[in-house]
């Protein structure tokens, strides 16, 4: 099946309600956008940790878990399998021993990177087929969309 035959029964979001037309689009697009990622990658959401540690440095699994808006034991999921393939360690927290904190490997910053470069791409080839009034639109829809976000 074509790519356009997909689109062709996927129904319109333009008689929602604006909130409804938003949150499915940035829905579909984020979908979209995490399946770019190298091949035999994590997961998302320990990509997702891997990709926050690797920006952010050493983390507990309590930030961990306030950043992933996730219990605990799920972050612990997380942080097992990044640890368990290489990608991050453990190790004890200079400022109270009793904490453990998680970084990345040198593997684990090189899969992030890939990962932030494969999605790059992906999301940079698709901007640059737009016309310029487009991108103009998208560049103006995503100043106003970080205004709501940070409200």
């Amino acid at each position: 099946m074509s790519a356009n035959a997909s689109q062709d029964r996927r129904p319109s979001t333009a008689d929602l309600p604006l909130g409804a037309q938003v949150r499915s689009t940035v829905g579909r697009l984020y979908r979209r956008f995490r399946a770019e990622r190298p091949e035999g990658a994590l997961g998302d959401a320990p990509l997702d940790v891997l990709n926050w540690l690797h920006k952010n440095g050493p983390q507990t699994l309590t930030e961990l878990s306030e950043y992933g808006q996730v219990a605990p034991a799920s972050m612990s999921q997380s942080v097992n399998r990044l640890t368990s393939a290489g990608y991050a360690i453990r190790s004890p927290d200079p400022s109270d021993r009793r904490k453990v904190l998680f970084s990345t490997t040198p593997e684990g910053a090189e899969l992030a990177r890939a990962a932030r470069t494969q999605r790059d791409a992906w999301l940079d080839t698709q901007l640059r087929a737009l016309s310029p009034d487009e991108q103009r639109a998208i560049a103006h829809a995503c100043s106003i969309l970080s205004r709501i976000a940070d409200d």
